[in-house]
């Protein structure tokens, strides 16, 4: 059996396995939208307006202008459904750790921190 995490790209979207929580603010993506699906444990969800909980077995999608971030359990495993553009704003955003630089780097992405 294979315990590698799942990965895959395409032209319009990426689906990949992970762990671990999404970034601490609120921030919005403004032409792309996303989505999780929770293999195991719990995501929760922080809107403007509201916060969700969500389990295994659950589907969470946030179109794009709805701000959103969210928060993994320590068992938490989904998959992430997004777009080329949103791949490469996280893979910038690990790249560079500087707080100073994170609103340029969400704004190179069409994407906006709020808080």
């Amino acid at each position: 059996m294979n315990s590698a995490p799942f990965s895959a790209a395409g032209k319009s979207f990426e689906i990949h396995e992970w762990r671990g929580s999404g970034p601490a603010t609120l921030h919005v993506h403004n032409s792309d939208d996303e989505a999780w699906h929770v293999l195991a444990g719990e995501l929760i969800f922080r809107y403007a307006d509201r916060t969700e909980t969500v389990s295994q077995g659950a589907t969470v999608f946030v179109p794009a202008g709805i701000p959103h971030t969210y928060t993994a359990g320590d068992d938490a495993r989904y998959l992430i459904i997004l777009t080329p553009r949103l791949k490469a704003l996280i893979s910038a955003l690990q790249t560079d750790r500087e707080p100073a630089h994170q609103h340029e780097i969400y704004r190179r992405f069409d994407s906006e921190l709020l808080e």
